[in-house]
């Protein structure tokens, strides 16, 4: 075959191969285009090469796992929130068992305050029922006279416990004094010694001043002072003025 011949048989063959060369990489190019233009969410693509199509099947299958990403993210706030509601259930549940509390105490030391004052104004109304009694006690008079005298002493004696009666108190006077609270005995051995005997029942300064009765007075010569001692000194001694017969 002539040279020449041949060079274009050559050169006709490089020109197809280069053709088809360029074929493809249109293909290409349309595939990548089909692809950019798929939606993240289509399911199939019907355009572009097996390679594209398994591309595009790839994203989709990417794209439905993001709900799954999704709930793993707002599970943690949604359990975060229902922490916070028991939290502020359980303060609310608190401060309302603090108010009851607070309010049975208020409850209990009303009625605490009010029993007491009942207990209070009880105890003065036993009071102001027992005070006329006492009043009248104090009030008690005596005639100042000899049979006032040995009376009040009798009173005084027996609100402690010095034992004595009418009788033998009245007996006892009448021998040592006939019944003068400022006799003397100016004469006797206690007279001599410095110490006479003086008033009602001629009682010496120092048993006087031994035996005095509290609530009595100091003055020897005082008739009721002057009983209420002589009747404690003959206690203690013989047992009672009632048996005393004679000097003592």
């Amino acid at each position: 075959m002539p040279k020449n011949i041949l060079s274009r048989a050559r050169n006709r063959a490089l020109a197809k191969q280069h053709k088809i060369a360029v074929a493809g990489v249109a293909a290409l190019g349309t595939a990548a285009i089909a692809l950019s233009a798929v939606p993240g969410n289509a399911d199939t693509v019907t355009t572009g090469s097996p390679a594209a199509a398994a591309q595009v099947a790839k994203v989709a299958t990417q794209d439905a796992t993001l709900p799954n990403v999704k709930g793993s993210v707002t599970d943690p706030a949604a359990a975060q929130a229902v922490k916070l509601d028991a939290i502020a259930a359980q303060q609310k549940a608190a401060a309302k068992q603090r108010t009851d509390a607070a309010a049975k105490k208020a409850a209990a030391d009303a009625a605490a305050k009010k029993a007491a004052q009942e207990r209070a104004a009880k105890q003065s109304a036993n009071r102001s029922a027992q005070r006329p009694q006492m009043q009248t006690v104090a009030a008690k008079t005596y005639a100042n006279n000899l049979d006032g005298w040995i009376r009040q002493s009798l009173d005084i004696m027996h609100s402690k416990g010095i034992p004595g009666s009418y009788n033998g108190l009245y007996r006892n006077i009448m021998r040592e004094s006939s019944g003068n609270p400022m006799a003397i005995n100016n004469w006797d051995i206690n007279a001599i010694n410095g110490i006479p005997s003086k008033g009602l029942l001629q009682v010496i300064q120092p048993t006087f001043n031994t035996y005095h009765v509290p609530g009595t007075s100091w003055n020897i010569y005082d008739p009721v002072a002057n009983i209420t001692a002589a009747c404690n000194y003959a206690a203690h001694r013989y047992g009672s003025m009632d048996n005393v017969n004679s000097a003592y």
